[in-house]
């Protein structure tokens, strides 16, 4: 595991002040897990390198680890020795210490200078792929380079792997740029090796206190850095936007019901879910993957019907996830019904073996929040790789919004919809999926039909042969 930080700031050595790391000597440090050692490849006044290298036992990391445990700890053929994950956070925090700080003995006022940086991680494990990696390092002012890892180079067919080499540049104080790899790299790796507690919070605050709450993906590193405990999350929220953590439920509650109140009067979702539904009862289908299943209000109505023998649901939001969880008493149904059910976390705009299988898959009023360049990824995603037999998709239909008093004219019904269609826009989108992927089409429309506007709701149905 290689954590390589360089600069250009001359004279560049300076950069052994800033760590506390003399240029022209190996340092090693004896970890719980292993040993760092720290060099510099390369050391001049122009450029200046340091090399912060982990050496980790995967047999060590599993030895008398006869709990059952699961996860990346639990074999002995394991990522964990290369994968940027937190064993680098931690030798970040041990070795790096005094920079992590913001303290640099002989240089403080270059310390708290922003200065051209570079940080280069070789493998990063990012089950989110490369939207997740940029959403987290680009809001910071990073330019991102990215470069896949193959699982195999020899065997191309095998596909993608969820690793990539990092590489991220800008002009920033040293201890901004550690504090931002020791949140985010564990984040985007999505485990820990070690127990997650209430002191987890504290580390959070104290190292992303300063940028954060201003991030917007603040929920989904805040969740993935605490390993989805909700009352952590909830307790780091709450102290990052110095608010009560019931505060911070209902900010996210108030964003979510905005839509729904605009819809309300119409009992546009409960048409929009029966519309759903009915298509799928009268399919055939027997197993159903929710794409954007929210918080699982289409999932409570697939349970009750027998007809429905698998279903998945899959949302990127956590939060989603466990209010869906909870919606739907997971912890109190009887093992039939809860063997039928799985809830997942996961980016429906990358290949996701656990989609495909499917007699149906259903994306109720999701495509809007996503970013219009991201539509080819997501259609590759469902119609090429997933390519269940039936595939149904709705979204808001822009001309309908004129109706709805409280939405100002040009106002999107959601605060987080990127864009919403008229008939025509989604018509000729439907349209050229179908025609591209092998599908056939047909158009509904769901919730009351306006002579001139059309219906509040678009649906389509994408079909194809067994």
């Amino acid at each position: 595991m290689l954590l390589n930080l360089s600069t250009t700031h001359e004279p560049a050595t300076d950069l052994g002040y800033l760590l506390a790391k003399h240029p022209q000597k190996l340092q090693s440090f004896e970890l719980a897990f292993g040993r760092a050692h720290v060099f510099y490849p390369q050391a001049d006044a122009r450029r200046c390198t340091a090399s912060l290298l982990l050496d980790i036992d995967p047999v060590g990391l599993v030895r008398g680890r006869g709990d059952g445990s699961e996860g990346p700890l639990a074999q002995y053929v394991n990522d964990r020795p290369y994968a940027a994950s937190s064993f680098l956070a931690v030798a970040i925090a041990r070795v790096y210490r005094s920079a992590l700080s913001g303290a640099s003995a002989g240089r403080e006022a270059l310390a708290q200078t922003a200065i051209p940086l570079e940080a280069e991680v070789p493998v990063l494990r990012a089950r989110g792929g490369e939207e997740a990696i940029r959403r987290c390092f680009e809001p910071l002012g990073y330019t991102v380079e990215l470069a896949p890892l193959a699982l195999d180079a020899r065997f191309p067919e095998w596909g993608a792997s969820p690793y990539w080499r990092l590489r991220i540049a800008g002009c920033v104080r040293l201890r901004e740029l550690l504090s931002h790899l020791y949140v985010l790299l564990p984040a985007i790796d999505g485990d820990k090796h070690y127990f997650v507690g209430d002191d987890e919070v504290d580390k959070l605050v104290a190292k992303a206190g300063d940028w954060l709450a201003a991030h917007p993906q603040r929920d989904w590193i805040a969740n993935r850095y605490l390993k989805r405990r909700r009352s952590l999350v909830r307790s780091a929220l709450a102290r990052l936007l110095d608010a009560e953590e019931d505060d911070v439920d209902r900010a996210e509650q108030a964003r979510e019901a905005a839509e729904e109140a605009i819809e309300r009067p119409l009992s546009l979702n409960e048409q929009r879910m029966g519309s759903v539904l009915s298509v799928l009862r009268q399919s055939g289908a027997r197993s159903i993957v929710d794409l954007g299943c929210g918080e699982g209000r289409l999932l409570g109505l697939l349970l009750k019907e027998k007809q429905f023998e698998r279903i998945l649901g899959v949302d990127v939001s956590l939060r989603a996830l466990d209010v869906a969880a909870d919606r739907l008493h997971l912890d109190r149904l009887p093992p039939s019904q809860r063997e039928r059910l799985q809830l997942v976390q996961g980016a429906l705009t990358y290949r996701d073996r656990r989609l495909e299988g499917f007699d149906a898959a259903c994306a109720v009023e999701v495509i809007e929040h996503m970013d219009p360049p991201r539509l080819p990824a997501f259609e590759r995603n469902v119609f090429e790789f997933a390519r269940p037999r039936l595939v149904v998709v709705t979204t808001p239909n822009a001309e309908y919004n004129a109706n709805f008093a409280d939405l100002p004219a040009g106002k999107l019904r959601h605060p987080d919809h990127r864009f919403e269609w008229t008939r025509a826009e989604f018509a000729a989108w439907a349209e050229a999926v179908a025609a591209r992927r092998g599908y056939g089409l047909r158009l509904l429309p769901v919730g009351p039909l306006d002579p001139a506007l059309g219906a509040p709701t678009q649906m389509a149905l994408f079909t194809r042969d067994a």
